[in-house]
This record gives C-alpha cells, sequence and structure tokens, in this order.
C-alpha cells in the first residue's frame, strides 16, 4: 500500500473511507470552476468515483491520486499521478479544501509526489494541464519546474487547457546553468 510521507503531510491511497472528502472535494466551486462536474452528490456516488478511479487506476497503472492528510490525520486534499486518455505520460493532479489552500500543503504534496516519480518510479517526464486562467495552479507547478508545451483539447472534453511539461534533463541543465 502507497504512503508517501513529507515534512508535514502523509499521502495514502484513498478508499471508501475517504468518501467524505472527495465529496466535499468534488463540489467545492473551484474544482467545479478549474477542474470540471463529476456528478458525485452523495457519499456513494463518492465511494464508487473513489472505486472507479483512482482505486483501479493504482491496480492498472501503479499510480493514482492520494489522500493528502496532516500529520494528525486531518484529511485536506488530494495529490498525485494520473494516467489520463489522450496523455502519452502520467500527469500531477492536486487539489485542496478550501480552507488548507495557500498555507503551502500543495506544493509540498506536489514536490513530494514529484521525488517519488523521479526516483521511485523512474519517471524522466511528467505532464501536467489546467485551464490558462487558473492562476494558483500554473504558478504552483511553474514553481516546480513545469513549463508550458502548448493546448490540448483532452477526449470528451471541451475546454482548452494548458499543457505543461516536466523532464529530467531540462530539470537537470536549469540547476546546472544556476551553479
Amino acid at each position: 500500500m502507497f504512503q508517501l510521507k513529507t515534512p508535514n503531510l502523509v499521502l495514502h491511497e484513498l478508499c471508501d473511507d475517504d468518501a467524505d472528502l472527495i465529496l466535499n472535494l468534488l463540489n467545492d466551486a473551484d474544482f467545479l470552476q478549474n477542474i470540471g462536474d463529476r456528478g458525485v452528490r452523495n457519499l456513494e456516488q463518492a465511494r464508487t468515483y473513489i472505486r472507479n478511479g483512482p482505486v483501479t487506476m493504482y491496480r492498472q497503472h501503479n499510480v493514482g491520486l492520494y489522500k493528502v492528510a496532516l500529520k494528525e490525520g486531518t484529511a485536506i486534499g488530494t495529490c498525485g499521478l494520473i494516467k489520463r486518455e489522450g496523455l502519452r505520460v502520467v500527469d500531477l493532479g492536486f487539489a485542496f479544501l478550501p480552507q488548507y489552500r495557500g498555507m503551502g500543503y500543495a506544493l509540498e504534496a506536489a514536490q513530494g509526489v514529484m521525488q517519488y516519480a523521479q526516483k521511485q518510479l523512474g519517471l524522466e517526464r511528467i505532464a501536467a494541464i489546467t485551464l490558462p486562467g487558473n492562476t494558483p495552479s500554473l504558478k504552483l507547478l511553474k514553481k516546480i519546474g513545469f513549463r508550458v508545451e502548448g493546448r490540448i483539447t483532452l477526449p470528451g472534453e471541451h475546454k482548452e487547457l494548458l499543457l505543461m511539461l516536466w523532464k529530467t534533463s531540462s530539470h537537470c541543465h536549469s540547476s546546472s546553468k544556476e551553479k
């Protein structure tokens, strides 16, 4: 079972017990605006979403969205790697409850997931997608080394998204220039 610890957070695989977190996240106004409506309106639908989304992805691809909790156990959001139709590589995804935004938790979780992806999974390229107007997500992604590659519309979707890419080679070159 996946577990990742950072200085302030613990990331775990999602399970049925996390339905409350998922229901709250997926119905948050910012989630609906920036990510989309997943049609989850009650706890049973949230459990189904967890089983059909993250749990299936863990089994099929050995990656997925993980529950992000404070060290004392309070669930505050999700962060992880998603194998998405329309993208050749996995992409970094994250969403946090409103009361935990702007506190550095998304950055800490994303950095932890990226280190895991590079060191444990050996990934050299990771994508990220976001709406062009989602400034907080754009700032976070740029801060951890993602660069805008272009625009993309995913299969079955209508919104045009920014496609961002993180590569180990470009990441290494930029740090060697800074020395």
